[in-house]
């Protein structure tokens, strides 16, 4: 066990859209070859990392993924924090992940930070509900944590990211976190995926923030669907003894025959 003392390095990486097919495409992008990649850059440069966290949307609407999920992460040596997206079926990842190196759901202590991680899936729709079961376990979890400063992570974000068409799929329950989050001095981060861009604000003092797919991303501020041309990325993460954050996106470009798939037709606001 790290001690108290000790700092929390964690790299996020999210919105992976894996499938039973190694060459399935996300808008244009290869799912699995833009994740190796992404996994290479990270190895080369950020693998001094306690454990990695992947904020949901791990498969694409296909239970067959979870068996590329561990082939990519199983054998990586590291924990590997998981929750489940909109295109996830929660009961499978939870199923098809058990057991080490993959937790799923819970909490994980690390020294002084202690990493909650929420489960905002709700079946067949785009957008995320906590439900109340959810809210019950993040309060418990953050008057249980012994003193240790709290990330907090979900799939769909909590706030607006300033994209109309993307705020209309939201964590549709926000306030409700929030009163659990606002009722506790120990929240110092809450970390999203669904949102396939950087984001980056504060809430009372709580620092908030959204990171790129590790495949195609969305546009930011647009009014209506679009997609960026910006390469695929992930998160580091330094969480300090302190409860300081430094943080950054790392971006990692991808060779053309990784960018030119025909992708997958899907509705808009799917995420």
């Amino acid at each position: 066990m790290a001690a108290m003392n000790a700092d929390l390095r964690l790299l996020q990486l999210t919105d992976t859209h894996l499938a039973t097919s190694d060459d399935s495409a996300l808008r244009g992008v290869v799912a699995r070859p833009a994740l190796r990649a992404v996994l290479a850059h990270a190895r080369a440069f950020h693998w001094k990392a306690e454990a990695l966290l992947l904020t949901g949307d791990l498969v694409h609407d296909d239970a067959g993924g979870y068996a590329a999920v561990r082939e990519e992460f199983a054998g990586l040596g590291k924990p590997v924090l998981c929750v489940p997206g909109n295109h996830d079926d929660a009961q499978a990842l939870g199923r098809e992940l058990a057991g080490a190196p993959f937790q799923v759901g819970g909490h994980a202590d690390f020294g002084a930070w202690r990493v909650v991680m929420l489960d905002s899936s709700v079946p067949g729709q785009a957008e995320g509900r906590l439900a109340e079961a959810e809210l019950t376990r993040l309060d418990a979890a953050l008057a249980g944590s012994s003193g240790r400063h709290v990330l907090v992570c979900l799939h769909h974000h909590p706030v607006p990211t300033g994209s109309r068409w993307l705020d209309t799929v939201p964590l549709v329950n926000a306030n409700d976190l929030f009163a659990v989050t606002d009722a506790h001095a120990n929240v110092r981060a809450m970390a999203w995926g669904h949102v396939h861009q950087a984001f980056e604000s504060r809430r009372r003092g709580v620092r908030l923030f959204g990171t790129p797919s590790t495949c195609a991303q969305f546009l930011p501020d647009s009014e209506h669907f679009a997609i960026d041309a910006t390469p695929p990325g992930y998160r580091r993460f330094a969480l300090h003894a302190d409860g300081g954050i430094d943080t950054e996106v790392l971006r990692v470009a991808l060779p053309a025959h990784m960018t030119e798939a025909p992708g997958y037709l899907e509705r808009a606001a799917a995420g």
